[in-house]
């Protein structure tokens, strides 16, 4: 039994990998499951088996990818903190260096930017990622509003603008990269683009 459970993950994975690398390729809406299964060296009813249908396949990939960063995140819940800022700081530099070193997060990220049309059976990609928009935006609001209490962000600044904003420039950033890698470097441009972004939000602190 304990092999057959090994098997029909590697069989899933495998599914999985093939299913990326052809998102990646040719994009999701021109990839059909027959496709994934024939790169996968595997029958349709196997696919069937283990997904509900593309879209399902698609969000158990990004799963995979994003479960890091959802990881990074929870930090944010956290209230009893020294530093709200930092915790929301610390989230979109992982964004940042996951996109540059996790090929498999790369991938996701690249595929669910500039590879997915959010249209016919795909509409679950797009009802993700305006829930993973939402996760964020509650989050780091709450964050920066208690920054805001603490004395650390300047009061004339609505919190949820300055998460707003926040996931308009991290966003734009990975997907400006993904088009172009050697345009700039992510994790240094970023950070820089980041720091100025809070800096501009900040109370200075007596030093």
């Amino acid at each position: 039994m304990r092999r057959t459970k090994d098997e029909a993950m590697a069989t899933r994975d495998g599914i999985l990998d093939a299913a990326a690398l052809l998102f990646q390729k040719q994009g999701v809406s021109r990839t059909t499951l027959q496709h994934i299964a024939a790169a996968a060296g595997v029958t349709r009813g196997a696919i069937y088996w283990h997904f509900k249908d593309k879209a399902d396949l698609f969000n158990a990939m990004m799963d995979r990818a994003t479960m890091p960063l959802e990881s990074a995140l929870e930090c944010t819940d956290n209230a009893g903190l020294a530093d709200p800022v930092g915790d929301v700081r610390t989230w979109v530099l992982t964004a940042f260096r996951l996109t540059v070193t996790d090929p498999i997060a790369r991938r996701a990220f690249e595929i669910a930017t500039h590879k997915v049309e959010y249209v016919e059976e795909l509409t679950a990609v797009r009802d993700r990622y305006i829930a993973n928009y939402n996760q964020w935006l509650l989050r780091s609001e709450k964050r920066l509003k208690l920054a805001t209490r603490r004395g650390l962000l300047r009061s004339g600044v609505s919190a949820r603008v300055a998460a707003l904003g926040l996931w308009a420039m991290a966003d734009g950033l990975i997907r400006l990269w993904l088009l172009d890698p050697a345009a700039f470097d992510l994790q240094r441009v970023g950070r820089q683009v980041l720091d100025a972004h809070l800096d501009a939000l900040r109370i200075p602190q007596p030093v």
